[in-house]
């Protein structure tokens, strides 16, 4: 099991990451981007990842990493499980998250 604590410091490890308030949870941006959201209530962690690395982690295990239910986990939001997800696992799609906003932001300079 995670802690919010523990989710909080793998999200901020990532290079140039910022903590704002989102709404009343903690978000978590590169280049004034969202790539994951603390949802404090819930347990849970949602991480902004690109559709083909959505499907994948998903298919680790549906009951502890799943698409946000609305339209926004049809744009790669997905949640993860801080009571049931590894620390690696956590990390991994954090680190693909923040790369996928980083060379977004790459593509639109050029």
């Amino acid at each position: 099991m995670l802690s919010l604590e523990t989710a909080r410091r793998i999200a901020m490890s990532l290079p140039n990451t910022v903590e704002q308030d989102h709404f009343g949870i903690p978000s978590f941006r590169v280049n004034n981007r969202i790539f994951s959201t603390l949802w404090t209530h819930d347990n849970k962690m949602m991480v902004k990842l690109p559709l083909i690395e959505q499907s994948v982690f998903c298919t680790i295990d549906r009951s502890m990493i799943y698409p946000v239910p609305n339209k926004w986990g049809l744009q790669g939001a997905t949640l993860f499980d801080l009571s049931k997800v590894s620390p690696e696992i956590l990390e991994d799609a954090l680190k693909t998250a923040h790369q996928a906003i980083i060379d977004k932001t790459k593509k639109k300079r050029h």
